[in-house]
């Protein structure tokens, strides 16, 4: 055999290997999906009333799952903390992360980041009937306004991002913030868009959205790295929920979490294309 032959040779055998050392052809064998996700933040991961696993990130798992094996049952849930969501995708401790990650440059040089399933952001929750009906009367009030923020280092420049005179209160917890709000010591509650969602749809009738959201982050699930097979994988289950076959239950999920529905897919020219 010539040198040209012998390396094609080796070469076909490299990639025959790749292929079956792939984590989709491991999940397969094994039976079972494991996701590494969290069990404290509602509307994306928490346990319910009879302490299972439930929020959007874990319908998006359980999406994966029945493109795998047609059963959403056929997952393993390993519980973590935010800081182990790198590590326990690179040291194989789970097979995939679907916890609210936000994709960053950062990130990116650790683990692979399927496509986005949501798209996050600061929104402004109202009182319905109080004393501003929207964004644009928060605004035009000035120093009046007051909103009530988590306590973060950046939480006063990122208001001010939005209502660059209002006055800042900041507050240890969520629930402290929606006290505020209700005590009417403040104007507006800026939160993440999807607790907004939640809050609202968990009280209905009692809340608004002032019709503003900034500060946008992208939410992923991530893989490890140098698996190509296992990305496309999750990618095209992930966009069929979106766009194809699985639309249906992406949509219930959506509804059920976040209170209203996702854009409907075009039908005719892919519009993901243009």
């Amino acid at each position: 055999m010539g040198l040209g032959a012998l390396v094609m040779a080796v070469g076909a055998i490299d990639a025959v290997q790749a292929q079956t050392s792939s984590k989709l052809q491991e999940v397969l064998q094994r039976g079972k999906l494991i996701v590494g996700t969290g069990s404290t933040n509602p509307p994306w991961h928490f346990r319910d009333e009879k302490g299972q696993l439930a929020g959007f990130d874990i319908d998006i798992a359980k999406i994966i799952a029945k493109g795998l094996f047609n059963d959403t049952n056929k997952i393993e849930f390993v519980t973590q903390a935010s800081d182990a969501r790198i590590p326990n995708i690179t040291t194989g401790k789970v097979d995939i992360t679907c916890q609210f990650m936000t994709v960053t440059a950062a990130r990116a040089q650790q683990v692979a980041f399927t496509l986005p399933y949501y798209r996050e952001g600061v929104g402004l929750l109202l009182l319905k009937g109080g004393s501003y009906a929207n964004y644009d009367a928060l605004k035009a009030a000035g120093d009046k306004v007051t909103i009530a923020v988590l306590q973060n280092v950046y939480a006063e420049e990122m208001v001010h991002q939005a209502l660059p005179e209002a006055k800042v209160d900041q507050y240890d917890s969520v629930d402290l913030i929606y006290q505020a709000l209700n005590s009417k010591r403040a104007d507006a509650a800026a939160t993440d868009m999807s607790s907004l969602r939640w809050f609202m749809k968990q009280n209905a009738g009692r809340y608004q959205d002032a019709g503003y959201a900034w500060n946008p982050q992208t939410y992923s699930c991530a893989v490890k790295l140098g698996d190509p097979d296992w990305l496309n994988f999750v990618n095209i289950a992930l966009r069929e929920a979106m766009l194809g076959v699985e639309f249906s239950e992406y949509k219930a999920s959506f509804e059920r979490w976040f209170g209203e529905a996702p854009p409907e897919p075009k039908i005719g020219f892919p519009s993901e294309l243009r």
